[in-house]
């Protein structure tokens, strides 16, 4: 009698086990396989997709901004040299009294260099024309504003 007893703990622990590892293995494969599943996928693939679009976009402002950079080099190098050219021209043609040449400017070390009319540029201090030295100018507060001296009473009574 020992024997069958002793198969049907047997069998029991089997069962038990099998029923265990097919639970397992159901919970798994559902998970797997669920609409939850699919939209956390479909969720990370599109968050890759977005990281990959981010860092394509940042390197191409990058190149962007360094291809911009070098050619506004370029740029201010052949103003410069556009300029330098004028001036050269300028100064052999017109017997030294052309413009001063960037070349110059850039090179020198003393104040005398600098043309006397270009040395102390004064901006304007006003823009109205003045007919006598007492009035006021434009950028006075007061300027365009015409102040009227008060009326008389007897004005002010006939008015109403």
């Amino acid at each position: 009698m020992e024997s069958a007893v002793y198969s049907t703990e047997i069998m029991l622990a089997v069962a038990l086990v099998a029923v265990i590892v097919g639970l397992v293995v159901g919970l798994f494969m559902g998970r797997r396989t669920s609409n939850g599943a699919k939209k956390h996928r479909d969720i990370a693939l599109k968050l890759d997709q977005v990281m990959q679009d981010k860092k394509s976009y940042e390197a191409e402002v990058i190149e962007h901004f360094t291809e911009t950079a070098k050619l506004l080099n370029n740029l201010t190098e052949s103003y410069r040299e556009v300029h330098n050219q004028l001036a050269q021209g300028a100064e052999k043609l017109c017997h030294g009294a052309g413009p001063v040449s960037l070349e110059r400017l850039e090179n020198r070390h003393d104040a005398s260099e600098i043309p006397a009319n270009l040395a102390h540029i004064q901006p304007p201090l006003d823009y109205a024309p003045k007919t006598s030295p007492d009035e006021k100018g434009m950028l006075n507060e007061e300027f365009g504003i015409e102040r009227k001296s008060p009326a008389s009473p007897e004005a002010a009574g006939k008015a109403h």
